[in-house]
């Protein structure tokens, strides 16, 4: 059976408890569109579990028979995020006494997981500058690992790390180049910071994009760095 897990709101403006009238309420659960405290709630006995750890959050819920879930709304985001839990004093307890049995089984395994990531994003932007030189022949080796780079960085979301970019798509590849070709070969931030509209500045800024382009396909065409600005 599917377990459904209060949710439990941190009020961004003071609120009382249509209940007991107590208040400003830290935390409230929401019933008929009314705010209610936790012990009226019957959820005050239980402690609040900042998210960050995942394993004590785990083992706490696992061993919790009641909890609830705490959330917070964000204005910017207009989404409700998650704060962490509420859980029985005595589980999480246990879950802390568990954690600390096993920490250091858990830190050697986290090492391993933190190579074997280091490993694979060594991996993915070493096939990326490869394919940069590939397309672009006389792109400066130094320029060609620094857009690996960049666009390869881990939860960056940028090229390298889509599906396009690590199938080294010819789209996706030039794409990255010419993204940094556009901020590092030509006046384009400075014309954002004029304050010229960003699909001016594209197309004031593609002429010259496109001729480091062309240069970098040439082979022996010799380092173009710099062209495009002043």
């Amino acid at each position: 059976m599917d377990l459904v897990a209060p949710v439990v709101v941190e009020p961004l403006r003071r609120r009382r408890c249509s209940e007991c009238h107590q208040g400003p309420l830290e935390r409230m659960i929401v019933e008929f569109n009314a705010p209610v405290c936790l012990d009226c709630a019957d959820l005050g006995h239980l402690v609040f579990l900042r998210r960050g750890d995942t394993a004590l959050t785990r083992r706490a819920r696992e061993s919790s028979t009641l909890w609830a879930v705490v959330v917070r709304h964000n204005r910017r985001r207009t989404r409700y995020e998650r704060q962490g839990l509420l859980v029985e004093e005595a589980a999480l307890a246990r879950a802390e006494a568990a954690c600390l049995a096993d920490a250091d089984a858990r830190a050697r395994r986290r090492s391993r997981d933190a190579a074997r990531r280091a490993a694979l994003d060594a991996e993915i932007t070493a096939t990326l500058r490869a394919e940069i030189l590939r397309l672009f022949p006389s792109c400066p080796a130094d320029r060609a690992t620094e857009i690996s780079e960049h666009a390869a960085a881990k939860g960056s979301g940028r090229v390298g790390r889509t599906a396009a970019g690590r199938s080294l798509d010819r789209g996706a590849v030039t794409a990255a180049v010419r993204a940094s070709v556009r901020h590092v070969d030509t006046p384009y931030d400075s014309l954002l910071m004029q304050g010229v509209p960003r699909h001016q500045a594209r197309t004031r800024v593609a002429p010259a994009i496109e001729a480091v382009l062309r240069a970098w396909r040439v082979v022996g065409a010799g380092n173009t760095r710099g062209r495009g600005r002043g």
